[in-house]
């Protein structure tokens, strides 16, 4: 699939912001926050409307935790992107942060649930809830 090319400073922006945060789950009010501080004008529909494009790519992943949560994304990439293992999250309940988790631990439980219990996780969507590092200091 060919990948889309982001011409306007905006975009350009957006895709420079991405990279440097590989490999962690940003929102859109980061973002947004991200634009005002370098003193660029960009609509959160904007900001929206580019990141699904991207998500449609593959470039961006899209997690959508809860129904209470702002979705967060993740840059992929620009070449076709394969986990190195399942992807689950982890949500603070104090603060709300979510923390990407790739642990084999867990993915161990993924194949016990499947094989013991036939019951199928879904990475993407299953969280662990409870109190992160910061908020228990």
């Amino acid at each position: 699939m060919a990948k889309a090319q982001y011409k306007t400073k905006q975009m350009a922006e957006l895709i420079s912001y991405l990279k440097k945060e590989e490999g962690r789950h940003v929102t859109v009010s980061e973002i947004s926050d991200y634009f005002t501080e370098k003193g660029i004008s960009v609509g959160t529909t904007t900001i929206y409307r580019n990141l699904e494009k991207m998500v449609e790519e593959g470039i961006v992943a899209k997690y959508t935790v809860d129904g209470t949560s702002s979705a967060c994304f993740e840059y992929l990439g620009d070449e076709e992107h394969v986990h190195a293992g399942a992807c689950y999250h982890c949500k603070c309940e104090k603060c709300g942060k979510l923390i990407h988790l790739q642990c084999d631990e867990v993915e161990n439980l993924r194949k016990h649930m499947m094989e013991h219990h036939s019951f199928e996780m879904n990475p993407v969507r299953t969280v662990f809830y409870g109190i992160c590092s910061d908020c228990r200091k």
